[in-house]
């Protein structure tokens, strides 16, 4: 199954970290957030990718271009007859990944529209290139295909701003989360899943944002369903994110990578 990946934004509001790069380019550790995220879908067996490129969009292909020298040792021999030898396994060997330019200034449902010819008439998983989560993609693909909707969204509790405490009667406190996620209601994951009857709710057109008029279309007609995910999910759009996204992972403890 192919995984649509929208990675063409401005990433306006995490300029402060990084402002020569796309946002999916950030790295989490020695990688970009947009591979950590394309690693998680392959290790559950979704291994062709279709990334729609905008802002900044030849960074990316670079990358992808140079990703063995990313990832792997290779010794280089100068002089003639020289060349590059990699070593190791390479995890991505089997990957098939095609870059698309869906435009600078498009927004997010033009952009889905204009890979149609690279996903054709098939079911596909759609997500953006800007947040991790572990979740398990095996039981939202079952989950979709049980209820046979157009689209199946991820359903999370965001994480909370501020710490959390919880009292008794006397004024005690009986727990204290210094960042728990919000135990009210849910918002988008960005974890879709979709059936390619969800091409007819979008177009070529710049403007079009794929989460207010084609989302409200497709709710209207009955056919979104939302798949609740209680783990961990955690969006890269600030600096104080990008930061704890980092922590997380130097410290060993990057619930995305388990």
């Amino acid at each position: 199954m192919k995984v649509v990946i929208l990675a063409g934004g401005y990433g306006t509001r995490i300029r402060d970290v990084q402002d020569d790069i796309p946002k999916p380019m950030i790295p989490i550790g020695p990688y970009p957030i947009l591979f950590h995220i394309m690693r998680h879908y392959a290790r559950f067996g979704h291994k062709e990718f279709v990334v729609c490129l905008g802002y900044k969009g030849q960074v990316i292909k670079d990358f992808f271009l140079g990703l063995e020298a990313h990832t792997r040792d290779m010794t280089i021999s100068f002089g003639n007859g020289g060349g590059i030898e990699f070593h190791g396994d390479h995890f991505e060997s089997d990957w098939k990944i095609t870059l698309a330019d869906t435009g600078l200034k498009t927004m997010t449902g033009g952009r889905i529209s204009r890979i149609r010819k690279y996903v054709g008439d098939e079911e596909f998983m759609l997500t953006y290139g800007d947040g991790v989560s572990d979740i398990d993609l095996d039981k939202l693909l079952a989950f979709h295909r049980a209820h046979g909707k157009v689209l199946t969204v991820t359903g999370v509790r965001p994480p909370a701003r501020f710490g959390e405490m919880v009292g008794n009667e006397d004024g005690t406190i009986a727990a204290f989360n210094e960042k728990p996620q919000a135990t009210g209601g849910r918002i988008s994951g960005g974890f879709f899943v979709a059936g390619p009857r969800l091409f007819d709710y979008v177009s070529d057109d710049v403007d079009l944002v794929f989460e207010q008029q084609p989302i409200r279309e497709v709710v209207a007609a009955g056919e979104l369903v939302m798949y609740p995910h209680d783990g961990f999910w955690q969006p890269m759009d600030t600096s104080r994110e990008y930061q704890l996204l980092n922590g997380l992972y130097d410290a060993g403890n990057a619930p995305w990578l388990q």
